[in-house]
């Protein structure tokens, strides 16, 4: 599951469909241009506070996912601890992804 996230995260990067750090996701975000944000598992309090803040005011959702170091090796960046997703097709294959592959929706 890990690799798969990380391969859509990489195809995201690559067709510049993603944001990466704080700053950026929120500034976009405020102009609705998010359709997902990921926030490391291993990022602050203060930082996942802030986001989930931000994302619960402008309506997009907020998973909590992947460590810094894997998710930034998925993008090809460093250190980045906030991700947002800009292209609701990719946002939706990597929320269905991380909630269990093609379960959701099976009866």
């Amino acid at each position: 599951m890990v690799n798969k996230v990380s391969g859509l995260l990489g195809i995201t990067a690559k067709a510049g469909k993603l944001l990466s750090g704080t700053d950026l996701v929120l500034e976009e975000m405020a102009k609705k241009h998010v359709e997902l944000v990921i926030v490391a598992t291993d990022s602050s309090e203060k930082t996942i506070k802030n986001i989930k803040y931000y994302c619960d005011k402008e309506h997009v959702e907020m998973i909590i996912y992947g460590t810094i170091f894997d998710n930034s090796r998925a993008i090809g960046k460093h250190n980045k601890a906030v991700i947002g997703i800009k292209d609701k097709n990719l946002a939706d294959a990597i929320k269905k992804e991380i909630h269990g592959g093609g379960v959701i929706g099976k009866n």
